[in-house]
C-alpha cells in the first residue's frame, strides 16, 4: 500500500473493482514540453526530461507545479517504477484513469500502449512477468492538438477562455497506478440489478481461464453473507452469475436510503484455491419509463438535477482532493437538488463512488464539444469522428455499475440545421445512441441534449431554454400539455431536430442567473439575460422559473445551470471556490415542494 501522506490524491482511483495490491504513481514525474512534436526524433524517449510536475494534475494546472496555461501540443513524462520482490512472477498492470489527449506508453524504450481520449482509462503490461525488486522506466508522451474535432468538453481552443469554454488539461489528469495480477485474472465485472426479482445479475470477464477454473461471487450486507453462486470460468469469456436475494434481506437503492452490498469475486482453480480476488459494491434499484414519467424502483421521482462541470480552481478538471468530489455533493444536496447532470467531461470515476453511497442521482455524459471545428456550412458544421463513439463507450463501459447512474447523454448542444441530406452528425449520432442502449440496456439514453435530436423516440426528449422572466418562461414550456413542448431552433428559426414524440420530457438547462455580490456594475461575466439588481430579484427569478417546470403536469425533472462559478461564468450557485455567495436555504425552500408529475404518481398508486 502507498504511503498516503506522501503522495497527492493517494485514494483507490477504482472503488468498484478493488485489489488489496496495489502501487500508487501520484507525485513527481521528469517532465518535459514539445512544442513541435519532435520529442521522439529528438531523443526525449531515451534521455532524462529536463523539468518536474506533481502528478496527477496537467501542466496548465497550477497545483501541478508549472501552472502554464499555454497550448502544449506534446508532452513528456518519464520516472521509474519499482516491482516490489512480493509481486514476482505475476503480471503486473499499468493503469492511466485519464490522459488527455492521445497518449503512448514506453516501458524500458518499448512500446506497451496507445490510447486516444482524454476522459477514460486504459491499461499495458508494465511486465509480462515481475522480476523482483527490478525498477522499470516508464515514459508517457501525450499529444494534444489544437485543431481538429477532438472530444475536448469545455477546454478552449483560444488561448483564454472565453463564452462557456475554459483552460485547456494536456497530458496526465487523473491518477496512474499499478497493480500485480495471475497469469488466469479477473476482469471489471458488469452488475446488473433485477429488482423485480430481487436479484443482481453480475457478469465477469476472465483472462486465460483454465478447465476447472470457477468464477465464485458473494453479496454480502451489515449482517454477514445474503447470497452465493458460482459458474465455470472456462466455457465461456464472460461467465455469469445470477444471485437471488432472500426477501428478508432486500433493501433497495434510492436517496433516502443508498443502501450498497458489499460483492466479494473470486476465481478459483480445479481444486477450489483462489487465484485472484476483487471488492466491489452494488445496489438494487431500477429505472423505467411509464409515459412522461421517469421511475425510479416504480416510483415517480422529479428530477432536480443541476449542472455540474467539475472544474477547480487549482486543479482544472483534476479535483484538488477526494473530499473536494464529496463535498461538491454535498452542496448540491444542500441546495435543494438531488442529481446532476456531469456536464461536458466523464468526471473521475470517485464521484460516482460517493453519489453512490450518498444516493445522489447522476446524469453520465461525454465531452463531445470539439465536433464543431467552425468550418463548414450550417448544414454539415458538425464532424464527430469515429473515436467520439469508442471513447464514450468506454465511459458506459467504466461506469456500468454505478446505482448512481440513471441516464446517459452521449451528445450535448450539437447544434446543425435538419435537412434531407445525412451528415456525419446524423451517422454519429445514431451511433452513440445505439452503442449507448446495446452496452446499458437498463437505463434511458438521450440522443443529444438540447439542440439536434436524430433519433425519433429516442427514450427522452429535452430542451435548454435560458429565458430570465419565469412568465415568459412559463409560455415557452406551456407546449408540453398539448404535446409540442419548447423546441431548439436555429437563429433563423430552422429546424435542428426531428419532432417530438411523446417520450419524457424535460428542460434540461435553464437559469444560469449571473450574479456576484461583490463584482462592480461594469463587470461582465458569462450569464444568461440581465443581472439582477439584488439577490432578493435573484432568488424570485429562481422560484419562479423553477416553479414553471414543478408545476408542468408532464415534466419529468429539469437541470439548473449551474452548481458553481465557473472561472468568466459568475452564474453558479456557489462561487468557484465553492464558497457561498447567497441563501442557499430558499433555493432549497424553492425546490422541495412536490412537483405535479410526483403528485400525479401518488395518486394513481406510483
Amino acid at each position: 500500500m502507498p504511503d498516503d501522506s506522501m503522495i497527492p490524491r493517494p485514494e483507490y482511483p477504482r472503488p468498484q473493482f478493488v485489489r488489496d495490491e496495489w502501487q500508487c504513481l501520484n507525485g513527481t514525474w521528469q517532465f518535459e514540453r514539445d512544442a513541435g512534436d519532435s520529442g521522439l526524433e529528438r531523443g526525449l524517449l531515451d534521455r532524462e526530461l529536463s523539468g518536474e510536475i506533481v502528478v496527477p494534475f496537467c501542466p496548465e494546472a497550477p497545483l501541478s507545479g508549472i501552472g502554464d496555461p499555454d497550448f502544449h501540443e506534446a508532452v513528456w513524462y518519464r520516472r521509474t517504477v519499482r516491482v516490489p520482490p512480493s509481486w514476482a512472477g505475476r503480471r503486473v498492470l499499468l493503469h492511466f484513469q485519464a490522459v488527455d489527449h492521445d497518449a503512448t506508453v514506453w516501458v524500458d524504450g518499448v512500446e506497451a500502449g496507445r490510447h486516444r481520449g482524454g476522459f477514460t482509462p486504459f491499461s499495458c503490461d508494465l511486465a509480462a512477468a515481475a522480476d523482483p525488486g527490478h525498477t522499470y522506466t516508464v515514459v508517457v508522451r501525450a499529444r494534444d492538438p489544437r485543431s481538429g474535432p477532438q472530444a475536448r468538453g469545455k477546454q478552449a481552443t483560444t488561448y483564454e477562455g472565453h463564452g462557456a469554454h475554459y483552460g485547456r488539461t494536456t497530458g496526465i489528469w487523473q491518477t496512474v497506478w499499478c497493480e500485480p495480477v495471475p497469469g488466469a485474472h479477473l476482469g471489471r465485472p458488469r452488475i446488473t440489478p433485477n429488482v423485480a426479482a430481487s436479484a443482481f445479475r453480475i457478469t465477469v470477464p476472465v483472462s486465460a481461464a483454465r478447465a476447472g477454473h470457477q468464477v465464485q461471487v458473494t453479496v454480502s450486507d451489515q449482517d454477514g453473507e445474503v447470497a452465493r453462486a458460482r459458474a465455470r470460468a472456462d466455457l465461456d469469456l464472460a461467465p455469469e452469475v445470477w444471485l437471488p436475494l432472500p426477501q428478508d434481506r432486500v433493501r433497495l437503492w434510492s436517496p433516502e436510503d443508498p443502501h450498497l452490498y458489499d460483492v466479494r469475486i473470486d476465481l478459483l482453480d480445479g481444486d477450489g484455491t483462489v487465484i485472484d480476488t476483487a471488492a466491489s459494491y452494488a445496489g438494487l434499484r431500477s429505472v423505467s419509463i411509464d409515459g412522461h414519467a421517469v421511475l425510479l424502483n416504480g416510483e415517480v421521482r422529479f428530477q432536480r438535477l443541476v449542472l455540474d462541470q467539475g472544474y477547480y480552481p487549482g486543479g482544472l478538471m483534476t479535483a484538488p482532493s477526494d473530499e473536494a468530489l464529496r463535498h461538491d455533493i454535498e452542496l448540491a444536496v444542500a441546495a435543494g437538488f438531488n442529481g446532476a447532470r456531469l456536464h461536458q467531461k466523464v468526471f473521475e470515476e470517485r464521484y460516482l463512488y460517493h453519489a453512490d453511497r450518498m444516493g445522489f442521482l447522476v446524469w453520465g455524459e461525454f465531452g463531445d464539444w470539439g465536433a464543431n471545428t467552425g468550418g463548414g456550412p450550417s448544414w454539415d458544421n458538425q464532424r464527430p469522428t469515429a473515436s467520439f463513439v469508442t471513447q464514450w463507450l468506454e465511459a458506459v463501459e467504466r461506469d456500468y455499475s454505478h446505482p448512481s447512474v440513471v441516464g446517459w447523454c452521449p451528445l450535448n448542444e450539437t447544434f446543425q440545421k435538419l435537412h434531407d441530406r445525412i451528415t456525419v452528425l446524423d451517422d454519429v449520432t445514431w451511433g452513440m445512441y445505439l452503442a449507448t442502449k446495446a452496452a446499458d440496456p437498463t437505463r434511458p439514453v438521450i440522443d443529444a441534449s438540447g439542440y439536434a435530436h436524430r433519433v425519433p423516440g429516442a427514450d427522452v426528449y429535452d430542451s435548454h431554454c435560458y429565458e430570465q422572466d419565469p412568465e415568459v418562461f412559463g409560455k415557452l414550456m406551456s407546449g408540453l400539455a398539448d404535446g409540442t413542448p419548447y423546441v431548439n431552433a436555429g437563429p433563423d428559426g430552422s429546424a435542428w431536430s426531428v419532432p417530438y414524440q411523446g417520450q419524457p420530457y424535460f428542460c434540461s438547462e435553464f437559469g444560469g442567473i449571473w450574479w456576484n455580490p461583490d463584482a462592480p456594475p461594469e463587470e461582465q461575466s458569462w450569464g444568461y439575460g440581465e443581472r439582477p439588481a439584488s439577490e432578493e430579484e435573484l432568488q424570485r427569478r429562481f422560484a419562479g422559473l423553477v416553479g414553471v417546470l414543478l408545476d408542468d403536469p408532464r415534466m419529468f425533472g429539469y437541470c439548473y445551470t449551474q452548481l458553481t462559478d465557473v472561472y468568466q461564468e459568475q452564474n453558479g450557485i456557489y462561487r468557484f471556490d465553492r464558497s457561498s455567495k447567497l441563501d442557499v436555504a430558499r433555493i432549497r425552500a424553492a425546490q422541495l415542494r412536490l412537483a405535479a408529475i410526483e403528485r400525479a404518481g401518488s395518486e394513481h398508486g406510483r
